[in-house]
């Protein structure tokens, strides 16, 4: 019995690390669903963009999306979310007619923005968008060019993060790759689970107020629009430029706010793991919710491995993840050297201990909604 729970955890592991990208690259290949995008644009677009104390960024930040290139009318709507600096001041500032501000005197988080934001903007298509990325000029042609297909109701682009410096942040770099390239096949195949919040789209008429403390609206929003049977694409070309690099301890901040947020969607929105609800519901929990099962796999491995009877295979199984441990605490311990062996097994442990403390920040979250929303600061502002 020992024996079979241990290669019940192994096989669920490598399902979730392995299985399931390589079975949507697959499907992705032999079972791709066309999209009948003829190439028209719609005559306008809105953008909107919730801010908080953004002053030092938030001109640069319009100066990026005007410049984009866009032959129809644009609107852009910067929500100030509790601002206490200038951030309005520096939008009228500018004296741009597609320029709009909204605001609110409290900060209530970014659901609650977009719940004010999205049904005020004037144009059937709305660009969510954040402060700290920048676009590439042909992002909103991209981005938006997929919805003259009726079926499409979100489109979510690319988030291209500078390489990191360190070598424990390649194994993070890794990860990012994989994860990208996930989102393509599962959007060749049907739709993407989730969007990049940096840059997406979606037809207003589908978007459903989302509870004020929604953690990932970035998945929220474009889960509900696939439940309601539309697709949603994923375009490569629709690029948004970090500033930052892939710093291993800002991805584990992210990450640890992406991990409690699918523990909130548990709760929320358990119908979404019904077949007969929601066509998606074994991508949700192959790319979503077995990750959070992981970190206790990879402790159940390790601690079945010292009580199965001795066999060579698990003496061979318990070597092996002291040898990977080992070479991550290295990795760690040593983040200049650039070494995979080490920086691999490093960017992962650091994730699954994300992955380990995401249940107390979703439960701290419960009573703090802003807890997981504290900005990271701009490099280079």
């Amino acid at each position: 019995m020992w024996l079979l729970l241990l290669l019940t955890c192994l096989l669920l592991i490598a399902y979730a690390h392995v299985g399931y990208p390589v079975l949507m690259g697959l499907l992705a290949r032999v079972k791709s669903s066309p999209v009948s995008a003829d190439g028209s644009l719609p005559s306008g677009i809105s953008v909107v963009m919730s801010v908080y104390n953004a002053e030092s960024r938030i001109q640069d930040r319009l100066r990026n999306l005007l410049a984009c290139r866009w032959p129809g009318e644009l609107e852009i709507v910067v929500f100030c979310d509790g601002c206490t600096d200038a951030t309005a001041e520096k939008v009228a500032a500018l004296g741009d007619p597609r320029l709009r501000v909204m605001s609110h005197r409290q900060q209530r988080g970014k659901a609650t923005a977009l719940n004010e934001a999205v049904p005020s903007c004037r144009y059937p298509l709305v660009v969510l968008c954040d402060a700290r990325q920048d676009f590439h000029p042909e992002a909103l042609v991209e981005l938006v060019t997929p919805f003259s297909d009726p079926a499409v109701g979100a489109v979510s682009g690319l988030l291209e993060i500078a390489a990191s410096a360190s070598g424990s942040g390649q194994g993070v770099d890794l990860y990012w790759k994989i994860e990208k390239k996930l989102r393509e096949w599962e959007g060749r195949f049907d739709s993407v689970i989730g969007c990049t919040g940096a840059i997406y789209a979606i037809r207003q008429a589908l978007f459903q107020p989302l509870h004020p403390a929604t953690i990932l609206d970035d998945v929220v929003v474009p889960m509900r629009i696939a439940v309601a049977g539309h697709r949603v694409l994923y375009s490569a070309t629709a690029i948004a430029y970090d500033p930052q690099t892939l710093d291993p301890a800002l991805e584990k901040k992210r990450k640890l706010r992406t991990l409690a947020g699918n523990y909130q969607m548990i709760e929320q929105f358990p119908g979404w793991l019904l077949p007969w609800r929601n066509r998606t519901w074994w991508q949700l929990i192959s790319h979503k919710y077995l990750r959070l099962a992981v970190p206790w796999l990879l402790l159940a491995v390790l601690a079945l491995s010292v009580l199965t009877p001795p066999t060579p295979f698990t003496l061979l199984l318990l070597a092996g993840q002291v040898l990977a441990y080992g070479a991550a605490a290295l990795g760690l311990l040593f983040p200049q050297v650039k070494v995979k062996a080490l920086s691999i097994p490093a960017g992962f442990l650091l994730l699954q201990v994300a992955c380990l403390r995401a249940l107390g920040a979703y439960l701290q979250a419960r009573r703090d909604a802003l807890s997981l929303w504290q900005a990271a600061p701009v490099k280079g502002s």
